[in-house]
């Protein structure tokens, strides 16, 4: 299996260097590896070098991208990469909107990002959620299945990865180095769903009781019904909201 790392950094030995160094020294020498520093490339739309990195990640079974978080948003240096990637990964139909072509279906990706900001603050604040959120949905849009990602906080005094940064992200590494290409994650979806809906229902039928035990009232089957609609709906959309928006590693 073929695994390739994409670093969209300006420095050659930075933290987000070293996180994908980390990650890539730990998938296993009977998979290949090979690393792309993007400032090593000629990088804008129809540019001979774009093309060969196309190839390369054509070839490549799983990705893992790997790029800091400036001012709350993906760097440019990625950025310019991703967008550059469009017309040449993907086939848009008449109305304009995009469709994965087979050579990157089903393929898999990780994604490392850090930050100055403090391990507390991007807990509650979620500075790298962008980041990750745009890389996110180019991958996703591209066919690619996620298996993970790492981030590191408090970077701006930051020479070297901590110990514990460097287990976690040598795990993600052998995780990588085990994937397959197929669309596993179907059956996992359903039976995510299945739990989810049975939690909010569940939960629904625990708040529409204690409401109505102290109010002491019984109400008819439609106004049971329509009360039972409205609390799940809200607590399905706020459970949807943060596995989909907000559930991403912020330390």
């Amino acid at each position: 299996m073929k695994i390739i790392g994409i670093a969209g950094c300006y420095k050659r030995d930075g933290i987000t260097k070293q996180m994908l160094d980390q990650v890539l020294a730990n998938v296993g020498p009977e998979n290949e590896v090979e690393q792309v520093f993007l400032l090593d490339y000629e990088i804008y739309p129809e540019s001979p070098e774009l093309a060969k990195l196309v190839e390369k990640l054509k070839q490549a079974d799983v990705w893992v991208l790997a790029a800091p978080t400036y001012w709350g948003a993906l760097s440019g240096v990625m950025k310019n990469f991703l967008d550059c990637l469009r017309q040449l990964t993907l086939r848009f139909d008449e109305n304009g909107d995009p469709h994965p072509l087979e050579p990157f279906l089903h393929k898999h990706y990780l994604l490392l990002t850090n930050c100055y900001t403090k391990t507390w603050e991007n807990m509650f604040t979620g500075t790298t959620d962008a980041a990750l959120r745009t890389m996110d949905k180019v991958m996703t849009t591209l066919g690619l299945i996620k298996a993970g990602e790492a981030v590191q906080t408090n970077t701006y005094f930051l020479t070297t990865l901590s110990a514990k940064k460097q287990v976690e992200l040598s795990h993600l590494g052998q995780k990588a180095g085990t994937l397959q290409r197929k669309d596993d994650q179907t059956v996992k979806r359903y039976i995510e769903l299945f739990f989810i809906v049975a939690v909010m229902a569940f939960i629904t039928m625990l708040i529409q009781t204690g409401v109505l035990h102290l109010l002491g009232q019984t109400l008819g089957f439609w106004n049971n019904y329509i009360s039972f609609v409205v609390i799940f709906f809200i607590l399905l959309s706020i459970t949807l909201h943060f596995f989909t928006v907000v559930k991403h590693k912020r330390k």
